[in-house]
């Protein structure tokens, strides 16, 4: 919408808000007066229609940040509009101005006085090229793999990475060399349009033409084909932080794609993949390790050598008459978590069950069998079951 067309309308009025409305309310009066007038309701009703488009128009303005303000300083300026105030003496649709004589008039034309506004130099009145929005830029994704023990550990990894970036040839314009791009026609360089969407809402979406960026590109640049918009290739030193599991993902701020027009830069999100290792897991910080222990170590009870990650081994007291997978904690022997303080390593042990007895062994296994006697260790289940 023009500028000079915002003067004689009080969009305030329109929505029925105060001047220091909040943008809920704005979107809670909008809401509605466009159901309550909107075409698909009313049909066949020309004065209804004709509010709604009122109301959409009023939204429109209200509802952009910097549409809103440079209506509000155009009424500031010229004390809330200029209704009753067209048509002064010389007629001719000026502006009427008291004269330097006293009775006499000055005629001006509306354009020049807007043109520190809305229009550029030299009094012509022409539309100013309006600033293109910062834009943020976008994420880059990428993948990294390492070992279980950098993952406990943390490590730095180099990664290569490729991204979208501001073309070199035009400087993001997207135009070729000596010339610039023009302001969109359609959403006067907002980049967004505001439409009925067939339902009971207006709705406010990215231009059709210019795609958001409130510029069209007339000769496009050949490099980047008009997009202004480029690919570069970088290798990047990433800290991955001890702990880091296999799956999470990695966010580094700022890191990413370079953003357009001042914006910022996107972040970079690394995807960590961490090989297994042959004899320790992992649960939550805690590490974990399965180890074998003979029958007669469980039964008669031992002390076990267990070896831990990066470090010295450790000896755990098995008691005796320890049950197969009973589970025992080495303190601070698994991964440090962000206080710095190391989790556990849980030691599981497996009582193992001989295959190939020698003679003397199957002796002393009957000899076990005989000191036994008649005690039956699935007696418990029979009386359970009755």
């Amino acid at each position: 919408m023009a500028g000079n067309d915002w003067m004689d309308k009080d969009f305030y009025k329109v929505l029925g808000v105060k001047k220091d409305a909040t943008s809920d309310e704005i979107k809670k009066a909008y809401r509605k007066l466009a159901r309550d007038n909107h075409p698909d309701t009313k049909p066949g009703d020309k004065a209804a229609e004709d509010r709604f488009k009122q109301v959409s128009e009023a939204y429109s303005v209200l509802s952009s940040a910097d549409k809103r303000k440079e209506y509000d300083e155009q009424r500031t300026l010229f004390g809330g509009g200029f209704a009753g105030r067209r048509g002064g003496a010389g007629g001719g649709g000026g502006f009427g101005f008291p004269g330097g004589g006293g009775s006499g008039t000055a005629d001006f034309d509306v354009s020049d006085l807007l043109g520190g506004i809305f229009g550029g130099g030299g009094g012509g009145g022409g539309r100013q090229t309006r600033q293109r929005p910062a834009r943020r830029g976008s994420d880059v994704e990428t993948e990294a793999s390492i070992s279980f023990e950098q993952s406990v550990d943390g490590v730095t990894v180099p990664l290569r990475m490729t991204s979208d970036e501001p073309c070199r040839s035009c400087h993001g314009t997207g135009a070729r060399a000596g010339t610039v791009p023009k302001v969109c026609p359609k959403c006067e360089g907002s980049g967004m349009q505001t439409g009925a969407s067939g339902g009971l809402f207006a709705m406010t979406e990215p231009c059709t033409q210019c795609r958001g960026r409130g510029l069209v590109v007339e000769d496009p640049c050949p490099t980047c084909t008009g997009s202004g918009r480029g690919t570069s290739s970088r290798t990047m030193q990433v800290r991955i932080p001890a702990g880091v599991k296999d799956g999470q993902r990695i966010k580094l701020k700022g890191k990413g794609a370079k953003g357009e027009n001042g914006g910022p830069a996107g972040d970079l999100l690394v995807l960590v993949h961490v090989a297994t290792h042959p004899l320790f897991g992992r649960r939550g910080d805690n590490l974990t390790i399965t180890v074998p222990v003979a029958f007669d170590e469980a039964a008669l009870g031992a002390e076990i050598s267990v070896p831990t990650l990066g470090g010295a081994p450790v000896r755990i007291k098995v008691p005796a008459g320890t049950p197969n997978g009973r589970t025992f904690r080495a303190r601070g022997k698994g991964v440090a978590g962000k206080t710095g303080t190391r989790a556990d390593l849980l030691v599981t042990v497996e009582v193992q069950v001989p295959t190939d007895l020698s003679e003397q062994q199957r002796q002393a296994v009957q000899d076990l069998r005989a000191a036994r006697g008649e005690s039956d260790p699935r007696a418990g289940l029979a009386n359970a079951g009755s």
